[in-house]
């Protein structure tokens, strides 16, 4: 681990020195080793240069590294990649592709719990949203990540921060808390003694005081940026702070000085093939010139910087079309291997499928073939018992067929014992009210005589006489055994023929029984007169048409077998 650690130094001191193609080698190489282990989190600043000046080359690598920590489900190395590479995307001025990057590692980092990575990316955000123009999206990931330094205590993010802040109220021209900001950042960043980001705070400072005209407290606050910038060799932070010297230099009118200074930052980023700050210091070369009243000069350098503008514009299409066409290129990969992935599958599915059909098939026509031997063997067997339950069932229905037949011998037996039982019964009736009456016409003649003594005690036999008339306990046994032999009659007649009487059931079941009008009168205790006209009115209950039978339509009504409801008592 050590060892590795002295040979990051040595690369990094190395790649400080080289340019061209010897720098990306490089830089490469310290990207490398920065994934390792022990120094993941060393990646960011020279991931940052790598994507300035070879996107291409950052965005392969990284991306070689996301895809592989994805497929080894690393998410703090996934958050890791999708952060440099939404620092990429915002490096080459593509916002949009920048934002989403980092929104997906914050994503990654919250379900994580890493709070400090998730407040450095809050930061990073915040910057890419206020290059944006989305300044109030900016400030608010930015109040997030200074939230949590403040939980954290953490001196140097929050003097980071704080600068952030800062720099988005200096360019709303709310320079009173742009500058609260900054003397915050500079507070806690003199507590752990960030040199570098002291730098950046003495340059915002400065900044503020230039927006101010203000210039001595510039000059003093880009002076001490400057020594600190030398202290930590940031030479292009130096070229940056210099090209603001030579401005307040300008400003205050001090022009040969001011030239001297944007003399030197144009010296500086020629050594280190700085273009922006060339260009800036061409800018300020010619404006001083103007000021001194020598246009030809300014125009010279006016146009310099016009064409080095040119160049830069080229330049950076240039790296803008490699990176799109290298995103092009590792998509279609991407692509092609994810195809190819799928087609292994679905070749290797295919196989396993076909080999699992040719098992199931070799095992279905064992199984057909045992089935069949065994289905045959059932069959024979089934056959044998159907054969034996045939015969038994055979058997069985020979003596339920005799036993049928001994029933419905008892049956129609006891029918024509009952038949005879109702005829019977019926004919002792008419014989005890034949007799009643002949009593009844005596009784009636001596109370006809004179002989008022014993007028009473007839008269009351006489009653007694016609009371037996109206006594139902014969009709109660009647109507029991006519039951019995025709099985629900009255209920047929009563659900068709609901407003039927107790007598008009009486005078049915004698008509049914087919007894002469003489004898059904005789039964019924009533005349012959009284009969004829039960009948008539029965008729009409029934409906019954002028000129049909009375006696043959209840000979005919069907008896059929319904549930039994109640009836009237007849």
């Amino acid at each position: 681990m050590r060892l590795l650690s002295h040979l990051y130094a040595l690369v990094y001191t190395a790649t400080q020195m080289m340019r061209g193609p010897m720098q990306k080698v490089c830089l490469i190489f310290l990207l490398f080793l920065n994934y390792q282990p022990f120094s993941v989190a060393q990646s960011m600043a020279d991931s940052e240069q790598l994507s300035r000046q070879y996107p291409d080359s950052a965005y392969r690598l990284i991306k070689v590294k996301l895809d592989k920590a994805v497929s080894q489900n690393d998410q703090r190395t996934e958050g890791i990649c999708r952060q440099q590479l939404g620092l990429l995307f915002y490096h080459q001025g593509s916002y949009a592709q920048a934002i989403d990057y980092l929104l997906q590692a914050q994503r990654l980092f919250v379900s994580l719990g890493d709070d400090d990575r998730l407040a450095q990316n809050r930061n990073e955000l915040g910057t890419v949203y206020y290059y944006n123009e989305q300044s109030e999206r900016a400030l608010a990931q930015f109040n997030e990540a200074l939230a949590f330094y403040r939980r954290s205590r953490d001196a140097q993010g929050l003097a980071r921060t704080y600068a952030n802040i800062g720099h988005i109220y200096e360019k709303r021209k709310d320079l009173d808390q742009a500058y609260r900001y900054q003397k915050l950042a500079l507070a806690n960043g003199r507590m752990v003694n960030d040199v570098a980001g002291l730098a950046k705070i003495y340059e915002n400072l400065g900044s503020i005081f230039e927006d101010r005209a203000q210039y001595d407290s510039a000059h003093y606050y880009y002076r001490n940026a400057l020594t600190l910038a030398q202290q930590t060799r940031d030479e292009i932070g130096q070229i940056e702070i210099i090209n603001n010297l030579g401005d307040v230099y300008r400003k205050t009118a001090r022009y040969q000085q001011g030239l001297v200074l944007s003399r030197q930052a144009m010296q500086l980023a020629r050594q280190k093939g700085e273009r922006y700050q060339l260009s800036s210091a061409y800018r300020d070369i010619a404006k001083t010139y103007r000021l001194l009243n020598q246009p030809d000069s300014a125009y010279e350098y006016i146009e310099r910087s016009r064409d080095l503008v040119d160049e830069i514009y080229a330049l950076e299409n240039n790296r803008q079309i490699t990176l799109l066409q290298t995103l092009y290129d590792v998509e279609r990969k991407d692509s092609e291997i994810a195809q190819l992935n799928a087609q292994k599958q679905v070749d290797f599915i295919a196989i396993v499928a076909s080999v699992l059909v040719l098992l199931l098939i070799g095992i279905l026509g064992a199984v057909i073939i045992s089935r069949q031997r065994l289905k045959i063997r059932n069959e024979q067997a089934l056959n044998q018992q159907n054969q034996q339950i045939f015969r038994t069932q055979n058997d069985l229905m020979q003596v339920a067929l005799k036993n049928k037949q001994l029933e419905e011998e008892n049956l129609k037996s006891q029918l024509e014992l009952k038949s005879k039982e109702l005829t019977t019964h019926t004919l002792q009736i008419i014989q005890k009210n034949q007799v009643l009456e002949e009593l009844k016409n005596d009784l009636t003649a001596i109370l006809k005589d004179d002989k008022r003594d014993q007028k009473k005690q007839l008269k009351q036999l006489v009653q007694k006489v016609s009371l037996s008339f109206n006594q139902d306990k014969y009709w109660a046994d009647f109507r029991s055994i006519f039951d019995q032999v025709h099985p629900h009659f009255f209920n047929q007649l009563t659900q068709q023929f609901a407003d039927l009487t107790a007598t008009d059931l009486r005078l049915i079941a004698l008509l049914k029984m087919n007894i002469s009008s003489p004898d059904v009168a005789t039964l019924l205790g009533i005349s012959l007169d009284s009969l004829r006209v039960s009948r008539y009115r029965l008729r009409k209950k029934i409906g019954l048409a002028e000129g049909e039978s009375l006696s043959a339509y209840i000979q005919r009504f069907p008896a059929q077998v319904t549930l039994p409801s109640k009836v009237e008592a007849i």
